[in-house]
């Protein structure tokens, strides 16, 4: 099992930057799939950019060249670094980790969520 606690979210105008963490309760080591999704009102949740393995990631096309996704294994952190943002990136951002159940499959665990507000 694993806790997620993200941070950082807030209020920003157009053309600024934030970065997200997301904090885990055991050391995030041997937690190969580890990301960031989003939910915006009336919408379904979202992949933003996640670490599919050791060394690769994947983003979402809306935010190639913007987002950029990280992790410190000292601190069991993995982060966000949003810059550019647009009004669009609006939403509550949320950190998943997948784990093998053991059985063959994985259970993926949720943050609580942190709102970014993106402003015109």
């Amino acid at each position: 099992q694993v806790q997620l606690v993200e941070s950082g979210g807030g209020l920003v105008q157009a053309g600024g930057s934030l970065r997200l963490s997301c904090v885990a309760s055991r050391s995030i080591v041997k937690i190969n799939a580890m990301g960031w999704y989003r939910q915006a009102p009336g919408k379904q949740r979202e992949l933003v950019a996640t670490f599919t393995s050791r060394v690769n990631t994947n983003y979402a096309d809306s935010v190639k060249g913007r987002f950029s996704i990280s992790r410190d294994y000292a601190e069991n952190t993995v982060y966000l670094q949003m810059n550019s943002l647009k009004p669009e990136d609006t939403a509550v951002y949320y950190c998943n980790a997948r784990l093998p159940t053991g059985y063959g499959t994985d259970y993926s665990y949720w943050g609580q969520g942190t709102q970014v507000t993106v402003s015109s």
